[in-house]
């Protein structure tokens, strides 16, 4: 293997690795977004596990963070919730710095 293919080698595993982490990261976001809204709801317990799992799932239905957002923002909406669309982004940006933490310190 000659030194190119080596380093090439070495950029696919740390591209993977890097896709890995943010997969890890944006799931655990969409958790603590949905306990956070959860809470916000009136839900505790099994009802607020469920209701983060069901965040977690939104972000399957299309590629990025919108179907999350639209998710619980339209929730909150639906449930009178005193949250304008700045607040709610910029808890999935808290959230997101709070999960790459949580993740950096578990590796």
């Amino acid at each position: 293997m000659s030194t190119f293919d080596k380093r090439e080698d070495s950029f696919e595993r740390k591209f993977a690795h890097d896709e890995e982490l943010r997969f890890k990261a944006e799931a655990r976001r969409n958790k603590l977004l949905g306990l956070w809204a959860a809470g916000l709801l009136g839900l505790s317990g099994t009802e607020a596990q469920e209701y983060a799992k069901a965040v977690v799932m939104a972000d399957f239905e299309e590629a990025g963070e919108e179907d999350v957002f639209r998710k619980v923002f339209g929730d909150l909406q639906a449930a009178s919730v005193d949250q304008s669309e700045h607040q709610v982004r910029r808890t999935m940006e808290e959230l997101m710095a709070e999960a790459i933490s949580q993740i950096k310190t578990e590796a």
